[in-house]
């Protein structure tokens, strides 16, 4: 379940807001998907990022995929906990699993992402 309060992009990273920083991980979906994760590689504090860049990826046992940045701005703090304990995603991906924030360029961005409703059905939907 997408909680309530969170942006979604269609590639299921989500973006809490607060001011102009933007806190950013993946959704438990996501995470459900891939299954099995062994590795999560992030960017450096300091890297500016448009929307849609890759900013990372993450691989499973399955399948690598890239992580895309759902605003644009400059990373001012990397989780650097989550490449060493990938579980933390599985346990708690809304939560201590959030993997960067961002100081964004343009706020405004954040209205053209899914609100949790919109989430939730492209999800069930099959729209991966």
């Amino acid at each position: 379940m997408a909680p309530g309060h969170l942006k979604y992009a269609k590639t299921h990273e989500w973006l809490a807001l607060a001011g102009d920083v933007g806190t950013i991980g993946i959704s438990d979906f996501a995470v459900k998907e891939l299954t099995d994760l062994v590795y999560m590689g992030l960017p450096s504090v300091g890297k500016k990022l448009s929307v849609g860049d890759v900013f990372g990826e993450i691989e499973s046992v399955k399948a690598v995929s890239d992580l895309y940045a759902p605003v644009s701005g400059e990373v001012i703090e990397v989780n650097t906990t989550i490449p060493n304990d990938l579980d933390l995603l599985s346990k708690d991906a809304f939560g201590k699993g959030w993997l960067i924030k961002m100081r964004l360029s343009n706020p405004a961005e954040a209205s053209t992402l899914l609100d949790a409703a919109a989430y939730e059905q492209q999800c069930t939907a099959g729209h991966h």
